[in-house]
């Protein structure tokens, strides 16, 4: 199958159509696009020296809320409460982390000046939102994605603390099933999303899900947790 061209049309092919996951090639990140593109099972990934690139990997990595896995350590550390977390209050800071904290591992960062300012534009409308460690007043991990229908597609995590942006998910995902929320697309597999609970899904199944999804109303603005509600 050929990999496609974007123009200023905003529609995208078929997500089944990737080859090795590479479904398209160009146009920009403009909300609108974003927007059509998450619900579609497909996102951005950014690569130096390519125009913009759009993926729709077989298999997915879905967490889904309700398997969420919490090892013996970590919780410990939620019973303690060092953490605050907050949704909400921080988000261009948690995506400039998201990006600095890559570079430091030295394998460079595919959150560019144009993702930071396209996703902070995307949370300005509602539909981009963080989850957010802080220890004594400071920042100290964190999470951001896209929150479309029943679905939240995550895209990147830092802790400048142990433990710290683990917290933060656990809030977070535990938050998403009171909501109603059917999964968390994780995009591609890592070991400690594996740990919590995520598992890698044929790519057919992971889109007849997200349709499910996608008919389901969003959660729009500025979230907060519920009144009383606790992560620990």
């Amino acid at each position: 199958m050929p990999v496609y061209q974007l123009g200023e049309e905003l529609s995208f092919p078929p997500a089944d159509h990737a080859v090795d996951g590479l479904i398209a090639v160009g146009g920009d990140l403009r909300p609108e696009r974003l927007l059509r593109a998450y619900a579609s099972g497909i996102f951005p990934w950014p690569h130096e020296g390519f125009p913009m690139l759009w993926f729709s990997p077989d298999p997915r990595t879905v967490l889904y809320p309700s398997t969420l896995r919490i090892g013996r350590t970590l919780s410990k550390v939620l019973r303690a409460g060092r953490f605050e977390v907050r949704l909400d209050t921080a988000f261009g800071d948690v995506i400039r982390n998201c990006a600095r904290v890559t570079r430091a591992e030295g394998e460079g960062t595919w959150i560019t000046p144009e993702m930071i300012h396209a996703y902070c534009r995307l949370h300005e409308l509602g539909y981009a939102h963080s989850a957010e460690a802080w220890l004594e007043g400071e920042l100290v991990g964190g999470l951001y994605g896209v929150s479309l229908g029943a679905c939240f597609s995550g895209e990147s995590m830092f802790a400048l603390h142990d433990n710290a942006s683990k917290v933060a998910l656990v809030w977070l995902v535990r938050q998403l099933e009171v909501w109603g929320f059917s999964m968390v697309d994780c995009q591609t597999h890592t070991e400690h999303l594996a740990r919590i609970g995520a598992v890698e899904v044929p790519r057919a199944r992971f889109l007849e899900e997200l349709d499910q999804a996608m008919r389901e109303p969003t959660r729009e603005g500025r979230w907060r947790f519920d009144a009383g509600f606790s992560g620990a």
